[in-house]
């Protein structure tokens, strides 16, 4: 029995998204009876809601097909568990047993692995769409300086409490926990630039389709915007920008960045 064990039983879906089977590891980990192993089941959805994920987005109920001899097969209650739900399992499973011990180790090596690439996968994407953000808003400064906009600070905050529920910039950066020097912009994860990157480009626009003039009707254009991509959040069931964590600085991001390409650089030197 080997660690390798746990990434044989390994499936994949359609999308290509890996999962495994409950009724395959629960094997793998030397239960007898499937009614025990749902015991250490139960523990780490309990784990899982107290740790803040969603408990369906890593333990999904189905049926598997099995073979009851003669050909013939039946449906049985299965669990489709992801990587992070197996980490769990395991961690409330006998520990004296050998094999769920090396289980803690491979699914706790690759769980912080995954959790590695992923956020590098999001330091990626917001040092992209902070970028993307500094762009877009020097062209809507332009575009509302061309529409008569006198003071940008007002008119910027116009678009924040249209898309933050009536709170300024100020607000924001309270919310935020932020220092006096630190940026709002540099402390928002992907999915909050994403949303404010959306407000920018779509008040720009609407400026020059409508060609509209005037610092107040300027600012009533970017709430409007702010608000109406408040409310397409809210009827997609998304969370509110406000509520979405605050992450360390976009300098720290493209620091790790920077890291992981020169671990690679490195590698592919000492391969070669």
């Amino acid at each position: 029995m080997t660690e390798n064990i746990f990434e044989t039983i390994k499936k994949r879906d359609d999308n290509g998204k890996e999962y495994w089977s409950s009724r395959e590891l629960a094997k793998v980990l030397e239960y007898t009876d499937y009614r025990n192993f749902l015991t250490a089941v139960n523990k780490a959805k309990t784990a899982c809601e107290n740790s803040g994920e969603v408990i369906h987005s890593h333990f999904v109920d189905t049926n598997e097909m099995v073979p009851i001899g003669s050909g013939a097969e039946k449906p049985v209650e299965t669990i489709f568990l992801s990587r992070y739900a197996c980490y769990l399992i395991v961690q409330n499973s006998d520990p004296t047993k050998v094999v769920v011990a090396k289980g803690q180790t491979y699914f706790a090596i690759q769980t912080r692995r995954q959790e590695k690439a992923d956020t590098l996968i999001e330091d990626h994407n917001r040092v992209y769409l902070r970028e993307e953000m500094k762009k877009h808003n020097t062209n809507l400064m332009h575009t509302a300086s061309t529409a008569g906009v006198e003071s940008f600070a007002i008119f910027q905050n116009a678009g924040y409490k249209g898309l933050y529920g009536g709170r300024t910039m100020q607000d924001i950066h309270a919310k935020k926990r932020l220092k006096k020097s630190q940026k709002i912009l540099d402390h928002m994860n992907s999915e909050e630039l994403a949303a404010n990157l959306f407000r920018a480009t779509q008040t720009d626009a609407k400026i020059r389709r409508e060609a509209i003039k005037g610092q107040g009707n300027a600012n009533f254009a970017h709430y409007e915007v702010g608000q109406k991509v408040r409310n397409t959040i809210a009827s997609l069931g998304g969370t509110m920008p406000e509520e979405l964590p605050t992450p360390d600085a976009i300098g720290k991001a493209q620091t790790r960045l920077k890291k992981s390409k020169q671990k690679k650089i490195g590698d592919r030197k000492v391969e070669g």
